[in-house]
């Protein structure tokens, strides 16, 4: 089976439909959460996902969207752009988030949208913290999002720590029998400094997972996002990818 593994879409549609046309072909599609915030097109973006073969979880903005989450834990950009997605998501696609799970487990694999511990909040971007995670949770392959930003954490056993890895996006990840926390990115907003939007694929008859990233036209959604009067340093960072 081929997982497309993606997370932080962010309402970003042009970025959403150029990742689900690259990554193809994909059996299955794995979302770590914030289908919502910051962006354009929240309700094309839930659409575009819940109609196909797919699993997902919430992140921290869907719940903020919901009303789950203190809206005033937020930054007063991302808080404008809630406060905006709350009035222009649909009956439907409102319905969608709610029903979401925090956390999701698949035999081996575990999907959940910050970490294993916090699965709304926490930034996962240090390895003495996935150290922590590896040793107090069961799972062998762990997908987060929430940072923003394509990551690998490997777990070694003889030594006791995480070993943290940088994607390598022109050669595939033997998975063989390590244990891993995958992050792929974000589709909608990258904050690597790369703007084009980030994906990963879970090849699991190959034993493979593979980092991509893929442009798409960030002067369609920031035109858009203009038009809906959407925070300039929202619509200027996509360009940047920071």
């Amino acid at each position: 089976m081929r997982y497309l593994i993606i997370s932080d879409i962010h309402g970003n549609y042009p970025a959403l439909m150029a990742v689900l046309h690259t990554a193809q072909p994909y059996d299955a599609i794995w979302s770590l959460g914030d289908f919502v915030g910051y962006g354009p097109n929240p309700n094309e973006c839930i659409d575009a996902i819940r109609n196909g073969d797919h699993l997902a979880v919430a992140g921290n903005h869907d719940w903020g969207v919901l009303g789950r989450a203190d809206i005033f834990t937020f930054n007063s950009d991302a808080r404008q752009a809630l406060l905006w997605t709350q009035q222009e998501l649909g009956a439907s696609e409102t319905a969608y988030l709610a029903e979401l799970p925090t956390r999701l487990q698949v035999g081996e694999f575990l999907l959940v949208h910050a970490s294993p511990r916090q699965p709304l909040w926490e930034y996962l971007i240090e390895a003495e913290v996935a150290a922590d995670i590896f040793q107090r949770y069961d799972f062998r392959i762990a997908f987060v999002g929430h940072t923003h930003l394509p990551l690998l954490f490997e777990w070694r056993e003889k030594t006791g720590e995480a070993g943290l890895l940088m994607p390598d996006y022109r050669n595939p990840v033997r998975l063989d029998h390590r244990r891993l926390i995958v992050n792929p990115g974000s589709v909608g907003q990258p904050r690597d400094g790369d703007p084009r939007a980030a994906y990963a694929i879970l090849d699991t008859d190959a034993g493979t997972l593979e980092f991509h990233r893929v442009p798409y036209p960030v002067e369609i959604t920031q035109e858009r996002m203009r038009a809906r009067g959407l925070p300039s340093r929202l619509i200027d960072r996509l360009e940047i990818g920071r």
